[in-house]
């Protein structure tokens, strides 16, 4: 009976640990415990230990706090002027209000899907193709700003929204490829006739730059020919008057001054004249020189 006994008590208390240890709970971050007591609504567990009263309490729902993403297939759309098209949407949402979330709604995620669904579908219903092409942005701001409102009684906020593909139909994406391409081969285009000026400008300048090289360079040169020509003017000047200074200290007679005279006679009868005037006081001095030249030929 003792050994049965003790054999009981100690199932009893192991029994009793088990339960205890299964009512002790430690939340992790970015995590609550929504908890129930007697089946109502009783708290909501944040970080940290909590212990459960066991049989009396139950953790309703384990809900993460952290930001969540939603991708939803592409959905048929039509828009305004009827053209049918896919658009894939991306939703991102954060749990703020854990009871909310866990009483507010039946299958929060499948409701979050069927509203952006039909938010989507009345967006686009009232844009047309070209608008629905260039107002993502719009779009996303709208469908944030709707879905954010319509899920706030169920503890969800909606950050942001995007809409990740908008696939119109085969024969419209074949013409905007075309356009596309049209406007790639313009852009093109404008880029060559551009670099093309760019280089003609270049090669103007170039030449432009090596007109004015070259006429500084021939300016150059006259003035240093001219600069050239006028030292020799002046050296043959100088040279002259030297001569002169040192025939003037040299005292020389009428002889030497008439022969001096004579020799200037034979160089102005060397040039392009073609009459020659002669002092009267050379005429005597010319003609016995004429006289000794002739004598010389008679000799000869």
């Amino acid at each position: 009976m003792q050994i049965g006994a003790i054999i009981g008590i100690a199932a009893l208390a192991l029994l009793v640990l088990i339960i205890i240890a299964r009512c002790i709970y430690v939340v992790q971050q970015a995590k609550a415990y929504v908890i129930e007591r007697l089946g109502k609504f009783h708290d909501v567990w944040g970080v940290g230990l909590h212990f459960k009263l066991p049989f009396f309490e139950r953790v309703a729902k384990k809900v993460s706090l952290k930001e969540q993403v939603l991708d939803y297939p592409p959905q048929p759309v039509i828009t305004k002027d009827n053209v049918t098209m896919q658009i894939d949407t991306v939703v991102y949402f954060q749990i703020t209000d854990p009871r909310l979330y866990t009483y507010g709604v039946e299958y929060p995620m499948v409701a979050m899907e069927t509203l952006t669904a039909t938010t989507l579908r009345n967006i686009i219903g009232d844009l047309e193709l070209d608008e629905t092409l260039t107002s993502r942005d719009v779009i996303n701001t709208k469908m944030r700003a709707i879905l954010d409102e319509v899920t706030d009684p169920w503890g969800i906020k909606v950050n942001r929204v995007e809409l990740k593909n908008i696939l119109p139909p085969a024969d419209i994406q074949n013409s905007m490829e075309k356009q596309m391409k049209a406007e790639r081969d313009r852009r093109q285009a404008i880029l060559q006739a551009e670099g093309q000026k760019h280089s003609k400008i270049l090669i103007a300048e170039g030449e432009r730059e090596s007109a004015v090289l070259r006429a500084d360079a021939e300016k150059q040169a006259a003035v240093l020919k001219a600069e050239g020509e006028a030292q020799a003017i002046l050296t043959v000047q100088k040279a002259l008057a030297d001569s002169l200074k040192l025939l003037n200290e040299a005292s020389p007679n009428d002889q030497v001054i008439k022969l001096k005279a004579l020799e200037a006679m034979q160089r102005v009868a060397n040039g392009q004249a073609t009459k020659i005037i002669i002092p009267s006081e050379l005429q005597g001095l010319a003609g016995l020189a004429a006289g000794v030249v002739e004598a010389a030929k008679t000799d000869k």
